[in-house]
């Protein structure tokens, strides 16, 4: 949960905050838990709920800033340098994708989730999930390769 937070809030101390707020109003709404579902694409769903509702709610207030994912990275080592850089390439290539394909290819490809299940969280059809990783990954293939991390173990570059 807290990665997904986040990702969509990109603020350390916000990603808590939706946790924290996730888990009360699960407990809450504990008796709306189907039994023999997944938990975690039920708290999932509360969470993208509750982000919604800031996001809205924001919008009215204020707006505010983002968190630079190069500045979360850090650096120990050579090899590791090398990765965090290649890492946070890949970052910044799926940062610039619309929000809507960023949240799709995040609970799609780093939390594992099935399109189904993708599509249960974000409320929209399976279809849209489909289309959403589909233009996310034309958009991702525009961009030119990724330089390569040599492998200090072997020589070879990956």
């Amino acid at each position: 949960m807290w990665r997904y937070g986040l990702l969509l809030s990109r603020q350390r101390h916000v990603a808590e905050d939706l946790v924290q707020a996730t888990c009360v109003r699960a407990l809450e709404r504990a008796g709306q838990f189907v039994p023999g579902t997944r938990m975690d694409r039920w708290l999932l769903s509360i969470l993208h709920s509750i982000w919604l509702n800031e996001v809205r709610a924001r919008r009215v207030r204020q707006g505010q800033g983002l968190v630079d994912a190069e500045s979360q990275l850090s650096f120990d080592g050579e090899h590791a340098a090398q990765t965090h850089v290649r890492a946070a390439q890949v970052i910044r290539r799926v940062d610039a994708l619309p929000e809507a394909q960023r949240e799709t290819v995040y609970l799609a490809y780093v939390e594992g989730l099935s399109y189904r299940e993708v599509a249960e969280v974000l409320q929209v059809p399976v279809g849209t999930v489909m289309s959403r990783l589909a233009a996310a990954r034309v958009k991702l293939a525009e961009y030119p390769p990724l330089h390569a991390v040599p492998n200090p173990s072997s020589g070879e570059r990956r």
